[in-house]
């Protein structure tokens, strides 16, 4: 099925280094940028014990995907396995969340980077860089998959590039005092570690677009295990040179803790680099973000889950492209109409629901499919339903408004059960 897919659909052309990068680039993005100070605020110096503990947890749910996707790579993901494996409803509401939850998550990573460029060009108007920015990428992805994936491919080597400059140059200013207090065995550990599991969240992305890569049933599952790899190491290094830099609770102190960090050395062409560095990762999480969403709106239509209009293909470009200008348009109307700091609690909630349902899918595949004791994607999901219990106390508005996102999909579904029972 995957095989004809291929040849009457899309057309693969990702090899594993555009397959890794686009995992890549949806891991390592702002979170690292801001979610480091807020992890610091938990952990204190034993922030790189959290940022593995949060790798550890994700390498389950991360080996699932790599059944998964090494059994049947498909276009949508865990759309496609929660609605094989376990039912249609099921796979209904997994995708319903994914696209909500990354198109309000790839809207706010749109007013991020305008916020960013806010603080450096104050006469440019958020909301309306925001917008151009949706528009640009929505135009990019709408050319083809080779023009998205060249241009994130370019982003993720210049934000690892910043990045490695800031190991490399914060390494020589490293005060080993502020890990005095060094305690791994803190519950705060824990807690932050929670947050971190968030920045993590991004290591599936490519499986959304497995039908447009190489090979994918052996390339896929290695881009996922490399990109998680990549950014654990990447985290940790610069959680180790952070910390190093002006101690956690200045890190807590901040909202752009990396720059804050960095500036303790004196050096304003070093600051002006991490800044950029948060530029570069927040263009390139959106940039993914509409591909992902345009592919899993893709994926639903084309199971007439919803309007079948939005599975067409661009005759010259190969693209879904009533998804990609959808989705991309949805989210400009998103960052100019939408208060989003209350809404993007669900991308929280949902990414902890649709990789549950991910590790339960794993679970029911035969015996002969399997590459790893069912063990493994027990504990996956195990962990993610600790996590999303952990949440009620820790961030109860994103189970309100989760529980809503759900509600809303079920009646849809209903809704349009009925309609075509009618006819």
């Amino acid at each position: 099925m995957t095989e004809k897919t291929s040849k009457t659909g899309f057309k693969p052309t990702l090899g594993l280094f555009d397959a890794t990068a686009i995992s890549v680039g949806a891991i390592i993005g702002a979170g690292i940028f801001v979610v480091t100070g807020i992890a610091a605020g938990y952990a204190g110096p034993a922030l790189t014990v959290s940022m593995l503990i949060a790798a550890a947890v994700s390498i389950f749910t991360a080996l699932s995907f790599v059944e998964l996707t090494a059994w049947q790579p498909r276009e949508g993901s865990i759309y496609e396995y929660a609605y094989q494996l376990i039912s249609p409803f099921a796979g209904f509401l997994t995708g319903w969340m994914w696209i909500i939850s990354n198109t309000f998550a790839g809207a706010a990573v749109a007013l991020g980077f305008a916020n960013y460029l806010h603080a450096l060009f104050p006469v440019l108007p958020q909301n309306f860089v925001a917008a151009a920015l949706c528009l640009l990428f929505t135009t990019l992805n709408f050319l083809g998959i080779r023009q998205s994936a060249f241009f994130n491919n370019i982003l993720v080597t210049a934000k690892l590039a910043v990045l490695g400059f800031f190991v490399v140059y914060g390494f020589f200013h490293v005060d080993s005092a502020n890990f005095a207090s060094f305690n791994p065995f803190q519950s705060g550990v824990f807690t932050a570690a929670f947050y971190i599991f968030f920045a993590y969240g991004g290591f599936a992305r490519v499986a959304v677009v497995a039908e447009e890569v190489k090979d994918a049933s052996k390339t896929v599952p290695r881009a996922i295990l490399l990109s998680l790899a990549i950014s654990t190491l990447i985290y940790i290094f610069v959680g180790l040179i952070a910390v190093g830099l002006i101690g956690a609770d200045k890190l807590a102190q901040s909202n752009s803790p990396l720059t804050a960090a960095i500036s303790v050395t004196g050096n304003l062409l070093a600051v002006y680099a991490v800044s950029a560095g948060g530029l570069i990762a927040t263009a390139s999480v959106l940039l993914t973000a509409i591909l992902g969403v345009s592919r899993m709106v893709y994926a639903m239509s084309r199971r007439k889950d919803l309007p079948q209009k939005l599975s067409k293909l661009h005759r010259k470009y190969n693209t879904p492209y009533y998804s990609i200008w959808a989705m991309g348009i949805a989210m400009v109307m998103l960052v100019i109409f939408v208060d989003l700091t209350k809404v993007v609690a669900i991308s929280t909630f949902a990414l902890l629901f649709y990789y549950t349902l991910a590790n339960v899918s794993a679970l029911k595949l035969k015996t002969s499919d399997r590459l790893y004791p069912k063990i493994v994607p027990f504990i996956g999901a195990t962990t993610c339903i600790g996590l999303l219990a952990f949440m009620l106390f820790a961030a109860p508005q994103a189970w309100i408004i989760g529980v809503a996102g759900l509600a809303a999909g079920t009646v849809y579904y209903l809704l349009k059960t009925r309609l075509f029972a009618a006819f």
